[in-house]
């Protein structure tokens, strides 16, 4: 097995576990608190099922091959286009829902007092409603003659093909799927970014029924901080492949496979940080995970507790024990 074909499969085995694993703890954290399903939770939710479904099946179709050490794949076999097929709507959902995600937390942010207004329940289920329509659309332009799916010998799966002759596609497809999105991301959280710094210069004072407290600068130089690491991480990921796809619809040239393979495990490691880098980096979610975990632990230890022997406790009741009224009584401690 060659040596790249050996590291590309460990890598990613290593991004299908930490996608199951984070996207199924994210859901469960969720599902166990009741204060984190808002109006809008839906987007998370969202982002979440794609990333986790991406980590058990298009991932996974790449390390069997890899680790098969399979070359040559039918490109027209079912198997092929639908997994291409999974590959690409899941990708293309799993950005929109994130993008959405952030325009809904930019304008609780900045908007706070038309928030409630602006992002309904009801309008979050007709804006999933449309970003899987255009999502399932262009999943299905190969099946309609326009572009291909093929399976890549660098990368051991199957997906888009990008060259000259499907200028058009890739133009739909990398530009208005997954540029236009990762760049509105980006400039919200940069906005925040402005407004938190702005903000943490005059200081501020927040009220509640009761009492107002400052809040320091501190607290908005880490919110900043978390934000522009979320956009830098955005933006690692993703580059790499669309320079390559981008450099294979323009030249005629071949990409070298290690910078192939590394394109791409970048952007399936997405599905392992997304998680973590938008979702456990806010404080209501660490606190929800904490407070799990914690009644996960009491549970553990209370049958641990019950399953001590009652006859240490019968013990010190049976012990006879005699006292004169009006006097304190002494009792003996064996040890």
């Amino acid at each position: 097995m060659p040596l790249i074909a050996l590291l590309y499969a460990l890598a990613m085995i290593t991004t299908s576990i930490g996608s199951v694993c984070g996207n199924v703890m994210l859901l469960l954290v969720v599902a166990f608190n009741t204060k984190l399903q808002t109006e809008t939770w839906a987007l998370t939710l969202n982002f979440c099922i794609c990333d986790l479904i991406l980590g058990l099946s298009a991932i996974p179709f790449g390390i069997h091959n890899s680790l098969s050490g399979v070359e040559g794949y039918d490109t027209k076999s079912i198997l092929c286009q639908s997994n291409a097929f999974v590959y690409v709507l899941l990708q293309l959902a799993s950005v929109h829902s994130l993008t959405w995600a952030t325009i809904d937390k930019f304008t609780e942010i900045c908007f706070a007092l038309q928030y409630a207004q602006l992002f309904t329940k009801k309008r979050t289920w007709v804006i999933l409603s449309f970003l899987w329509m255009y999502c399932l659309l262009n999943a299905c332009f190969p099946f309609m003659g326009f572009g291909s799916y093929r399976y890549s010998e660098n990368k051991f799966i199957c997906m888009p093909r990008f060259q000259p002759s499907s200028k058009s596609y890739s133009i739909i497809i990398i530009v208005i799927g997954v540029i236009i999105p990762i760049m509105i991301m980006c400039s919200l959280y940069i906005y925040i970014v402005y407004i938190a710094r702005n903000q943490a210069l005059r200081g501020t004072f927040v009220c509640n029924d009761q009492h107002c407290y400052y809040v320091p600068a501190n607290n908005y130089i880490r919110s900043s901080i978390v934000m522009i690491s979320t956009a830098v991480c955005l933006l690692v990921c993703w580059m790499p492949y669309i320079t390559v796809s981008f450099f294979e619809t323009f030249t005629e040239y071949s990409i070298p496979p290690v910078a192939d393979a590394v394109a791409t495990w970048l952007v399936l490691l997405t599905s392992a940080l997304n998680p973590w880098v938008n979702s456990m980096t806010q404080k209501k979610y660490r606190k929800a995970l904490r407070g799990s975990l914690k009644k996960l632990r009491q549970r553990f230890q209370q049958p641990i507790k019950n399953s001590f022997p009652q006859s240490r406790k019968m013990n010190h009741s049976s012990e006879p024990q005699t006292s004169i009224p009006g006097s304190v009584m002494l009792t003996s401690i064996q040890t």
